[in-house]
Parts: structure tokens; C-alpha cells; sequence
């Protein structure tokens, strides 16, 4: 596991010429696509037609991770059908990176090409005490959401991952839950859990890294 500690910068975004795999957008524990809205926007500004970037809104955000994979199901469907494409990219924070990897662990052709999982609770959190709702009881560690789900590959083969987490997360507990097994980890300084996805240097990492082999 490769482990890269980086600052803010404030390099402006600049457009790139043609952006092709498509990008699915997951929110964490009680948020909604709205929570993703500015790295929506900066994906678009960076190249992404604005059909190839969609975020997912739960009917009950702080449900069940099983129930959300299906959600994501039917999301990256409709992503696919919209672009013509055959695969897409997911960027998931938070909880939303429990439910994308159980739909990539239930789907028979997730179609996934990369994952990037943004302050997931990979082992659990132990501020998933003071939550609510299913998802929350998935979350406490050693629940037996998570022993099924890290009982599996961390991704099926042939997906990319990345994870990405901040030094001062007060809702993933401990911190190095948001890591997995033989994935590469940025730790970037210092957003808050909330603040990881309107960070700049996140959206820089998350940009390098679905740009790595298109042109």
C-alpha cells in the first residue's frame, strides 16, 4: 500500500480536450447528490460532458447499504443507457463507498471501470453510535454487514481503486478504516470529513487518477 500525504494547492482547473468513461457520484450517510453538487461542477468544468457526470440521491439516505447498491443499479443503468457507454467511474464518500462496494460485490457486470471511495468506513466507524437509521448499524464495527463485505475481494477484478481520507476526520473513528487491502491511500490536509468533497487537492486527485490513460 503506497501512502501519499498532500497539502491545498490552488491551482486553477483547466479543461482537458475530450473526457470519455462517464462518472457516478455517491453520497455518504444522509447526504444527497446536493452534498456532491461542487465536484459535479468541477468535473464538468475539467472536460466531463455534463450527461457523463451523475449523482445518486437516495430514497432513504440513511438506509441500508443493500438497498442502496440496488439504487446504484438503477443509476448507473440509466448513466449507461444516457451516454452509450459500457462502463463508468464511481466516486463514492463516505457510506456511499459501503454501497458501491456491495453493488460491485452482488452485481453479476458492474461495469465499473475505477473506484475511488472518499473517507469510507471500510472497517467501520465508531461515531456510527450517535447515527441512525439502518446504515448506521451497518457501519459499527464488526457488524455483520461489514464481515460479508470484507469477507470478498475489496473490488471484483479488474477494478482500479483509490482511497482518499483527511487526518482529521471526526466521523470516520478510527481513521484507518477509510483504508483498503493493496489499494493506494492520499491523505490529504486538512478538509473535514464534510469539507473532502469541495476540496480542491481532492478534486486534483480524483481528476489524475480517472484521467490515467485517456487522452
Amino acid at each position: 500500500m503506497a501512502i501519499a500525504v498532500l497539502c491545498l494547492g490552488a491551482a486553477p482547473v483547466q479543461p482537458e480536450v475530450r473526457i470519455d468513461v462517464p462518472v457516478l457520484l455517491v453520497p455518504g450517510w444522509f447526504d444527497t447528490e446536493r452534498d456532491l453538487a461542487a465536484l459535479r461542477i468541477r468535473l464538468i468544468s475539467a472536460g466531463w460532458e455534463p450527461d457523463h457526470v451523475a449523482a445518486v440521491t437516495f430514497a432513504d439516505p440513511t438506509g441500508s447499504n443493500r438497498d442502496h447498491a440496488q439504487e446504484i443499479e438503477g443509476a448507473a443503468r440509466d448513466l449507461l443507457d444516457t451516454t452509450g457507454h459500457e462502463e463508468f467511474d464511481v466516486v463514492a464518500h463516505s457510506m456511499g463507498g459501503l454501497a458501491a462496494r456491495w453493488f460491485m460485490l452482488r452485481s453479476e457486470s458492474p461495469s465499473v471501470r475505477r473506484a475511488v471511495f472518499v473517507a469510507t468506513p471500510h472497517n467501520g466507524t465508531l461515531s456510527a453510535y450517535v447515527a441512525w437509521g439502518e446504515g448506521s448499524g451497518e457501519m459499527k464495527p464488526g457488524s455483520a454487514f461489514l464481515d460479508t463485505l470484507n469477507a470478498a475481494p475489496v473490488v471484483p477484478i479488474g477494478v482500479e481503486a483509490l482511497t482518499i481520507r483527511t487526518p482529521i476526520d471526526t466521523h470516520i473513528i478510527p481513521g484507518e478504516s477509510a483504508i483498503l487491502p493493496g489499494v493506494t491511500d492520499e491523505i490529504v490536509c486538512c478538509p473535514t470529513h464534510a469539507g473532502l468533497t469541495r476540496d480542491l487537492e481532492v478534486f486534483r486527485i480524483i481528476r489524475r487518477f480517472l484521467d490515467q490513460g485517456m487522452g
